[in-house]
């Protein structure tokens, strides 16, 4: 995203929204905690226009195969940046604006029962040419060789073995002071790049591993502002006006989201313009950039 001049204020990961009015300026005082302010949204999705594009953009087989969940990123990195209200958070009483899209995800390095999990963060260029589908994918890729291939551990986890050396009481003090720094807005950078909890959504693919939920809390940690729970790809009935209905390939998306960062109008029009992202997802073969009607 376009960097703007950093003024009094503004963080290292935002800029103060200074146009703000009564309502959102007093809640964070009166409901401070973001885990007390969760608006939860659970939406079915018709998955036929995309499981039919999938097939045609693997019909060569390619090595690293497109997905049900980079097509999902590719549009939710876009509905960010064209609902920036979707890409706000609360931090220290005030509200900012995120100034980059940061997808956050699980990768399991062996679906088993005792297989290690890495952390994995995903930074959208948004002033890259490349559509957002090809850089949601190849990054995904890069990342699945590295944690899979090549065995290496996350940065994130490396960090947090670091702090788990220390005492319980000296790590008690260590989460004060940095609870105290983020509130402030110094928050240090090095460690904000790797936490989890600092990103624009944090995404939970539990239809890979054919289990269905539809809610995941937000935490009073960081800035993470937007949850997103993706279920499994089943049969699912759509219902015409006559009351007849049809059987068709269907996602439930369930997203938790902190209702002080927009209104609800706001919100369901974001929601539309992602339906019509995940339903045409030619779409997000042209700039991220480029306006949706």
């Amino acid at each position: 995203m376009t960097d703007k001049k950093r003024r009094r204020g503004d963080r290292w990961d935002g800029y103060l929204v200074r146009d703000l009015d009564e309502m959102h300026t007093i809640s964070p005082y009166v409901l401070p905690n973001r885990a007390d302010n969760e608006a939860v949204l659970n939406e079915t999705f018709d998955m036929t226009a995309l499981k039919a594009y999938l097939a045609e953009k693997n019909k060569d087989n390619p090595e690293f195969k497109y997905t049900f969940f980079h097509v999902i990123c590719a549009a939710v990195a876009k509905t960010l940046l064209l609902r920036p209200k979707m890409n706000r958070f609360y931090a220290g009483h005030r509200l900012y604006d995120r100034k980059d899209i940061t997808l956050t995800f699980v990768v399991k390095k062996q679906f088993a029962d005792d297989g290690e999990e890495a952390l994995a963060i995903l930074k959208v260029d948004t002033d890259s040419d490349r559509s957002p589908l090809e850089q949601v994918r190849t990054k995904i890729r890069d990342i699945v060789y590295d944690v899979r291939q090549k065995g290496e551990t996350d940065s994130t986890t490396n960090k947090m073995g670091a702090f788990l050396k220390c005492p319980r009481f000296v790590l008690r003090l260590v989460f004060r002071l940095l609870k105290w720094l983020d509130y402030h807005g110094r928050y240090p950078r090095s460690l904000m790049k790797d936490d989890p909890y600092f990103c624009s959504v944090f995404l939970s693919n539990l239809g890979s591993i054919q289990m269905n939920a539809n809610y995941h809390h937000l935490t009073n940690w960081g800035t993470n502002s937007f949850f997103l729970v993706i279920g499994e790809l089943k049969p699912t009935p759509f219902f015409e006006p006559d009351g007849s209905y049809q059987m068709r390939p269907a996602l439930e998306l369930g997203m938790t989201i902190d209702e002080r960062i927009a209104d609800g109008l706001y919100f369901a029009r974001s929601l539309r313009l992602l339906r019509k992202l995940l339903q045409n997802p030619s779409l997000l073969e042209e700039n991220i950039h480029t306006p949706v009607e």
